[in-house]
């Protein structure tokens, strides 16, 4: 990997290949998330989700975002944010013929180049898991995944010290396929930040963690324009057994023991950047 130096914040790492420029960032500057770039995903499957909340996203000052657990009735909800949102989770808003709801307009979709974060992650991924990725407004709406777009998870840390990376296609029905998808141990670093990427051409995908490739994949090449999502997600509420304050979850279904640790635990990112490779020519 090659470093590309940010002015006054910490550097990209890119690709050797190619030459790059960058067409998108949040450096997380100031103290109010910038609602220009970043959407709340507060709705799943069409309809409000318990589980998703607009509270908790702080900006320290110091350029991080720190996206934090808090508490209502009871139990733990966290924040989602995204770039875009998906056709088929805002609640339908009218009587008319159309079964869905609007979509917003996205506040950036990209097609191809390469997508980095660097962040910290939370200390008790038993309590919430977080995720870095690339969804498309319209998968599995199409056959060929290639023009509905599919799901690229950068990064989803579920686990303590260990990482899953790859892609999702065909939906989130019977025909749902994984393609590159691996789960790796996450080395430490001497500060406890980490790199993750994706390299997103034509002919496929090549994953990163702090500068080395995980993954390749190239079996559903997606040829539409994705947005990015930065989340956290309480465990439990998928299974209809949302975690309470004062207990975690040890086999992800089942409240098993009472929950002591970190009250104010956080996933802390410092930057989202997008590049594309510069054509020759």
């Amino acid at each position: 990997m090659k470093k590309f130096e940010i002015e006054g914040h910490e550097p990209s790492y890119l690709p050797e290949e190619g030459q790059w420029e960058l067409v998108w960032a949040d450096e997380f500057d100031g103290t109010e998330l910038d609602r220009t770039k970043w959407d709340f995903r507060l709705n799943f499957w069409g309809k409000p989700f318990e589980a998703y909340t607009d509270q908790g996203v702080i900006l320290d000052g110091n350029s991080h975002l720190e996206l934090h657990r808090v508490e209502k009735d009871g139990h733990y909800v966290s924040a989602q944010l995204q770039t875009g949102s998906n056709s088929f989770d805002p609640p339908k808003d009218s009587d008319r013929f159309w079964p869905l709801g609007t979509i917003k307009e996205p506040t950036f979709q990209h097609r191809y180049g390469y997508y980095e974060c660097r962040c910290k992650f939370q200390k008790e991924p038993d309590v919430m898991w977080s995720a870095f990725w690339l969804q498309a407004p319209t998968i599995g709406t199409n056959y060929d995944p290639k023009w509905c777009g599919v799901e690229c998870d950068i990064m989803e840390y579920f686990a303590e010290g260990e990482n899953t990376s790859g892609n999702i296609y065909g939906g989130y029905g019977h025909q749902c396929k994984e393609d590159g998808r691996i789960k790796y141990k996450l080395e430490d670093t001497p500060d406890g930040w980490h790199y993750f990427g994706l390299d997103w051409q034509e002919d496929g995908y090549v994953y990163y963690c702090d500068g080395k490739e995980m993954a390749r994949c190239n079996q559903a090449v997606s040829a539409v324009p994705q947005f990015i999502l930065l989340t956290t997600e309480i465990r439990g509420y998928r299974f209809d057994k949302p975690l309470k304050v004062g207990e975690y979850m040890e086999d992800g279904k089942t409240p098993k023991k009472r929950y002591d640790g970190f009250v104010d635990d956080a996933f802390i990112v410092d930057f989202v950047r997008v590049y594309d490779r510069v054509k020759r020519g």
